[in-house]
């Protein structure tokens, strides 16, 4: 059964032809702090050539650690965040958890946390697979 999600105001939708993420974690970085506005950003991590989106995407460009680009998807409705493509890593995309469909995001088993530099001090959550920056 493949992954679907979409925005707050459904004009942007997503199928992703994986049955799991590849990688289901916590991001810690600033940069998902501020797009989350929570302490972290919840992230199911799928191969970017299996997702198919529709609807007004836009993108707004960062940098990530690497120098390379951190491209930001966010509906260009509602603004809700959709996901985060790094130019650093092109085969795979980082899907806001939280866009996904409630019955997909209900079954999510996040196991890693990337980014603890950044873990907020009362952010008392503790997943088995910490990585002070990414995994190598």
């Amino acid at each position: 059964m493949p992954l679907s999600g979409h925005c707050l105001c459904k004009a942007v939708t997503y199928k992703v032809d994986v049955d799991a993420p590849l990688l289901t974690g916590y991001d810690h970085c600033d940069d998902c702090q501020r797009q989350s506005g929570s302490t972290y950003s919840l992230v199911a991590v799928v191969p970017k050539d299996k997702l198919t989106v529709d609807g007004p995407i836009k993108k707004w460009k960062g940098t990530g650690s690497s120098g390379n680009a951190v491209w930001r998807w966010f509906c260009g409705e509602c603004g809700s965040p959709i996901a985060h493509d790094p130019d650093a890593a092109p085969e795979i995309i980082a899907l806001k958890g939280g866009s996904l469909d409630t019955e997909i995001k209900k079954n999510l088993k996040p196991d890693t946390e990337i980014w603890t530099v950044g873990k907020l001090p009362f952010c008392q959550e503790h997943l088995a697979k910490p990585f002070k920056h990414m995994p190598e």
